[in-house]
């Protein structure tokens, strides 16, 4: 793999450990948990980054259909972390093995969103998968904390 996506692969891979780590031995009832109207859960969430991540890796970058229905990704309920964690798992391997394949001479190659409505730069649609995860790492960190503090009931 060259050099930058080895390093993107990396950091990738850095934010799956957190995401792992912020699913990590909560039960489907916490991970099903919302802090408030119009806020996601950590399993919405969850789904949410792995269908993302393959969207934007696999449908635009590499032009192979994953058949992704998004809105489907905001009602997941009722996964356990560890099958939320294989999906990602699932989801890294992917991108690896796409990444293995692309050059730097691909980082300027545009590429079109599945509909054809939309049309961006190898490089701009990997940049978006690391601020995107990033973004909801740092909400699924902030919502383990806000469940481990709820008051009591």
């Amino acid at each position: 793999m060259e050099p930058i996506y080895e390093a993107l692969y990396d950091r990738l891979q850095e934010l799956h450990t957190e995401l792992h780590n912020a699913l990590d031995g909560l039960d489907p009832p916490a991970l099903d948990w919302s802090p408030g109207p119009e806020m996601n859960s950590l399993a919405i969430l969850a789904a949410h980054v792995a269908g993302s991540e393959r969207f934007w890796i696999g449908d635009v970058v590499a032009g192979e259909d994953s058949g992704r229905v998004r809105a489907a990704e905001f009602e997941t309920s009722g996964q356990d972390a560890a099958a939320l964690q294989a999906r990602l798992a699932e989801t890294l391997a992917y991108a690896r093995a796409v990444l293995a394949r692309l050059t730097t001479a691909d980082l300027g190659r545009e590429c079109e969103t599945p509909d054809g409505e939309s049309t961006y730069t190898v490089a701009w649609a990997l940049l978006h998968v690391l601020e995107h995860t990033a973004e909801h790492v740092g909400h699924c960190q902030m919502i383990r904390q806000l469940w481990r503090q709820r008051p009591a009931t």
